[in-house]
């Protein structure tokens, strides 16, 4: 029963790739979706596409294993995700139209710096390409996990089922079919994780049982500040960061109809993720007591505590539910390595097979180079995930951190700073992003990499722009100033 219901939520989103490869006529519509995303359809997709499978399982598993300690992260990227909404998602949609009808990151900044010798367009690829083979991993080995579990399959078997699935729809449908499933995987989601906890709740006879029985197991589970030291809560609130420069999330504001849905959008995407963050945490804290209680049913999450949403979705439910929530998981995955396959697809389509290859290339020839190189991507990911003993949430933690700090600073600074350079740009680009590679290596005093990428990256910016002799051209603070009246119109139209 519960892998039919797998299986059937693959054919539904195999089924909307197709639905999309109807509307999917030139290479704008394969990775933007022709900019004529809703509110609804952009809300929920961003959240589909942020919250992976470490929602319910990295985050779950650490909450499982430490306590309500690790909801500080929940914390931080809630508020990180209302400050991308407010600063950087109206913005970023209009001057990615203004700018050339920039179809993806390293072409906008290409356009917005009006750099001639790609260089900006290059490095950016590049950095794009090395975290997101790491980020798409991460999504590897959470299918993985769930069709090992579910079918009994030894892990390498799982990863290329697990694979196949995703990378189907995106083949056949693009932005479209990746945009569609994730307001459906969104739905998914929100409602196994509100579902599982209070299923626990019941079992173990109430709210206040459950919070009881937990603190039989470790009385230190209900802790915030438990085995937590001021750099450590920083680093975790400092997830946050990590929204300003993530392209799969980017992408999304980018390819909304138009500048005006994004007030409407962001509520219901902050609904949606207070739900969704509420429940995983709750998931974690509450399987604690509930396999403390029930210990003959926790060998599988002994063994990995990233299992933990899985198996209460498989011992608390009969197969037809279980295989509902189950599916979430497997929604989780799918939406954001649909997301990240895309993203580095259109990136070595559109920056570097249209601009080095070929300049005059097809609107069909591009679409299936895009096509093809999802497939390429893909099989790199699985190569790096081939570690059974990879665990999702580092995975995501690295690639995150790596992002934020690459793009976060010059993507909030070239929305609101006409003064920036194109060599301040470079500069910060790459200065987050080695920072991030050299501080992973060594995890210094404890401190997610993410700050020190993020604060030497924006300082980098700022100086190298103010004592850049190349100054912005007449032409760069004039789109600057185009944009910035264009949101004030927008602002004036939903007073």
């Amino acid at each position: 029963m519960t892998l039919m219901t797998l299986i059937l939520a693959s054919v539904v989103m195999v089924a909307v790739g197709l639905v999309a490869w109807r509307y999917t006529k030139n290479f704008n519509d394969y990775i933007l979706g022709g900019r004529r995303l809703g509110a609804v359809v952009t809300a929920l997709s961003v959240g589909a596409s942020d919250m992976s499978g470490w929602l319910l399982m990295g985050l779950p598993g650490a909450v499982f294993l430490s306590g309500i300690c690790e909801s500080w992260i929940a914390i931080g990227l809630a508020l990180g995700t209302l400050a991308n909404w407010l600063i950087v998602a109206a913005p970023l949609r209009v001057y990615t139209e203004t700018a050339h009808n920039a179809l993806t990151l390293p072409d906008y900044f290409s356009h917005r710096f009006e750099d001639k010798s790609r260089l900006l367009r290059i490095i950016s690829a590049v950095v794009i390409l090395l975290f997101f083979a790491i980020y798409s991993a991460s999504g590897m080995v959470a299918s993985a996990r769930l069709f090992e579990i579910v079918l009994d399959l030894p892990y390498s078997t799982a990863l290329i089922f697990g694979t196949f699935a995703t990378l189907a729809y995106v083949f056949l449908g693009g932005f479209l079919a990746v945009s569609w499933t994730d307001t459906i995987q969104a739905a998914m989601m929100c409602l196994a994780l509100i579902i599982a906890p209070v299923a626990v709740m019941i079992d173990l006879g109430g709210f206040t049982a459950t919070i009881e029985q937990v603190r039989s197991v470790d009385p230190t589970h209900l802790n915030m500040l438990q085995g937590q030291t001021f750099i450590g809560v920083i680093s975790l609130l400092a997830w946050g960061l990590g929204y300003f420069g993530q392209p799969h999330i980017l992408v999304r504001f980018m390819a909304a109809k138009n500048a005006s849905v994004m007030p409407r959008a962001c509520k219901l995407s902050m609904i949606w993720l207070i739900f969704s963050l509420s429940g995983a945490v709750a998931a974690g804290f509450f399987g604690s007591a509930f396999f403390s209680a029930h210990p003959d049913l926790g060998k599988a999450v002994a063994e990995n505590h990233e299992r933990v949403f899985m198996i209460l979705s498989t011992t608390l439910f009969n197969p037809w539910i279980g295989g509902i929530l189950l599916s979430a998981i497997l929604a989780a995955v799918m939406s954001t390595l649909s997301c990240q396959l895309l993203v580095c697809s259109s990136v070595l389509t559109e920056d570097f097979y249209r601009v080095f290859i070929r300049p005059h290339a097809a609107q069909r020839e591009l679409v299936w180079i895009g096509r093809l190189t999802v497939v390429a991507v893909s099989v790199v990911a699985i190569l790096i995930a081939t570690d059974p003993n990879n665990l999702v949430l580092s995975l995501v933690s690295y690639a995150w951190g790596g992002f934020g700090a690459s793009f976060g600073p010059i993507i909030i600074l070239s929305l609101l700073w006409k003064g920036v350079t194109r060599n301040g740009a470079l500069v910060g680009i790459i200065v987050g992003a080695l920072t991030v590679l050299i501080w992973h290596q060594g995890a210094w005093w404890g401190m997610y990499e993410i700050i020190p990428g993020f604060v030497l990256s924006f300082i980098a910016i700022i100086v190298v722009s103010l004592l850049d002799p190349n100054k912005p051209s007449a032409t760069m603070i004039e789109t600057f100033d185009k944009v910035q009246h264009k949101l004030e119109d927008v602002k004036k139209q939903l007073a």
